[in-house]
């Protein structure tokens, strides 16, 4: 993605992180639905207008599509202040699945896909979605499992097929869509991505599907594809590309996900550090005791962790996009995990307030749990994590390297 030159000093950087943090805690905070409350339509775009005159508006887009210019290694910081409010990064357009949208057509798109649905998407203008999970026995975590086709007409494509868990969908403009195409021409076969207006008369939404997490509009829907016909110019990248694209994509998208939420997960321990600071319990204040001090510690090690491995991925994205698509498998699922640890702590902490809506936790463990089914369940990604190990120190030893063990015959 462009940047601007004058955005990649640490000054900008750090300038740009302290003005959202100062907009999410006095002008998005008090905005806030009640727990398990969804954002309202009226107030994501006043706080969207608010958010475009701080200059923090969409600090992952290129300045030359009206963001902030912010490079994919210096992300983390800015997301995770967003990600202090369930609702920050809707309001500075940098929430899934628009973000990772956004990254993917400024990297892959053409000069008219970008003009036409990147531009709005980074204004804030339209929302979008991405079709890839499918009813069983369909692509869900494992998406050599596609069902949904696209087949070659005269001047494009026509789409069949059924989607799920379609997030953002009900307030969409369009979705890219996962498609298995044959192979056509000189392309192969395989997955095939495509831009799909939502108004496509064969685009028809289905069932919606009710989740833990409430805090972002648009649900998780069903979408059906019935013969959607699309012109050639709605490939989005090349023809049967489309599961590397996804990676261009997902990676990335992980990783954001674990930025912002690790912004939750920082405003939960200050709510439970407030509490222990101000609470007595058995004659003495409950940050000098040790069972509490157990809980915050743990909770202290979590974070630290969890921003020091998504720095050191988003690092890597931006060096070595397949070295960090791996490691940003490996920060999802610490993350996500730890992130749960977090803010189950400090529920505990706060007592009874913690399980009520007395104070916002529960819900903040509503809208974090769903993400280790989401962007992959953890137990896939820990498969892939395993593969790639014992692949890797296989070919480290045919190359050379001592078979570390043998334990010889005498044991």
């Amino acid at each position: 993605m462009t940047t601007s030159p004058v955005n990649l000093s640490p000054e900008h950087r750090e300038a740009l992180r302290l003005r959202t943090r100062e907009f999410i805690r006095t002008t998005v905070i008090p905005a806030e639905p009640h727990p398990g409350d969804t954002l309202t339509a009226a107030t994501r775009i006043r706080l969207q207008t608010a958010a475009k005159e701080a200059g923090i508006f969409a600090p992952h887009v290129s300045t030359q599509y009206g963001g902030q210019g912010l490079p994919i290694e210096h992300w983390s910081v800015v997301f995770q202040e967003a990600g202090y409010s369930p609702i920050g990064p809707s309001v500075l357009n940098c929430m899934a699945p628009d973000e990772g949208n956004m990254h993917m057509l400024a990297l892959i798109g053409t000069d008219e896909q970008k003009e036409r649905y990147l531009v709005p998407l980074a204004l804030g203008d339209t929302r979008s979605c991405f079709g890839m999970t499918e009813p069983h026995p369909g692509a869900g975590s494992d998406p050599a499992a596609l069902r949904t086709t696209a087949t070659k007409v005269d001047g494009g494509w026509s789409i069949t097929g059924h989607k799920r868990f379609t997030s953002g969908a009900l307030l969409a403009d369009f979705c890219i869509v996962m498609t298995r195409t044959e192979a056509t021409g000189e392309a192969p076969a395989g997955a095939t991505m495509l831009l799909v207006d939502m108004s496509n008369p064969g685009v028809r939404l289905g069932t919606l599907i009710h989740t833990m997490d409430r805090a972002i509009d648009g649900g998780h829907p069903h979408v059906h594809f019935d013969e959607a016909i699309v012109p050639d110019s709605a490939v989005l990248g090349e023809v049967g590309k489309g599961f590397t694209y996804a990676q261009v994509r997902l990676g990335p998208a992980r990783l954001t996900h674990c930025m912002r939420w690790l912004g939750l997960a920082r405003r939960s321990l200050d709510i439970a550090l407030d509490r222990i600071e101000r609470r007595e319990i058995f004659g003495s204040p409950m940050k000098d005791l040790g069972l509490a001090q157990e809980l915050i510690a743990q909770c202290v090690i979590d974070i630290e962790t969890s921003d020091a491995i998504i720095t050191k991925a988003a690092q890597l994205l931006a060096t070595d996009a397949k070295a960090g698509s791996a490691l940003s498998s490996v920060a999802k699922v610490y993350v996500s995990e730890a992130v749960n640890r977090v803010i189950d702590r400090c529920v505990q902490l706060c007592g009874g307030d913690g399980v009520s809506d007395a104070l916002p936790l529960a819900s903040y463990l509503n809208e974090v749990r769903a993400f280790r089914i989401y962007d992959g369940s953890n137990e896939t990604h820990k498969w892939a994590i395993s593969r790639r190990a014992s692949a890797r120190r296989a070919a480290a030893v045919a190359a050379g390297e001592p078979y570390l063990a043998d334990v010889g015959d005498e044991f």
